[in-house]
């Protein structure tokens, strides 16, 4: 498998972008993954559904399963996140994943900036960051820009330079 990330700050569009690539990767009959870093508690459980009853009560990991997907819930002790290669090597078999956040990450990735979110700059100081995705000019970049409404041509540089794992 291949990885490739997605960096940049809050509200730049970074899952708006990786939704475009996910069905642009689909219609070259890449099988894709994702994951996404999140900063802050999540929880994919609903109050009143089964499994969040089955956390609520007290259970370390919930499996939910289908014919057609299952959900792994683990309750991690604080301090405890795993690390970006764990996660991967849980992944089943598939062509490219794509990481969402993960911005100090050393895997490739491009950094994505939007016209009127004020952020600074990751590819200046950080030598995995390899394009810059933007809907404004950038002047004096570290590195290529490429235009954000040209998702063909980022979805290109991606496949290029996505590093196998």
């Amino acid at each position: 498998m291949k990885i490739f990330g997605i960096a940049g700050y809050k509200n730049v569009g970074k899952t708006t972008l990786i939704v475009e690539l996910i069905e642009e990767f689909r219609r070259r009959d890449l099988r894709v993954a994702t994951i996404k870093h999140a900063h802050h508690a999540f929880d994919i459980d609903h109050p009143g559904k089964d499994s969040y009853l089955h956390r609520k009560a007290g259970a370390e990991e919930v499996i939910v399963a289908s014919a057609r997907r299952f959900a792994h819930v683990r309750e991690l002790d604080p301090g405890t996140e795993p690390a970006l290669d764990e996660l991967l090597g849980r992944l089943g078999s598939v062509d490219l994943v794509l990481i969402e956040g993960y911005k100090h990450g050393e895997h490739p990735k491009l950094e994505l900036r939007r016209a009127g979110v004020p952020t600074s700059s990751l590819a200046a100081d950080d030598p995995s960051v390899l394009a810059i995705v933007a809907d404004v000019e950038i002047a004096g970049a570290p590195v290529p820009v490429l235009e954000r409404a040209k998702l063909r041509a980022i979805a290109d540089f991606i496949e290029a330079g996505a590093e196998r794992v």
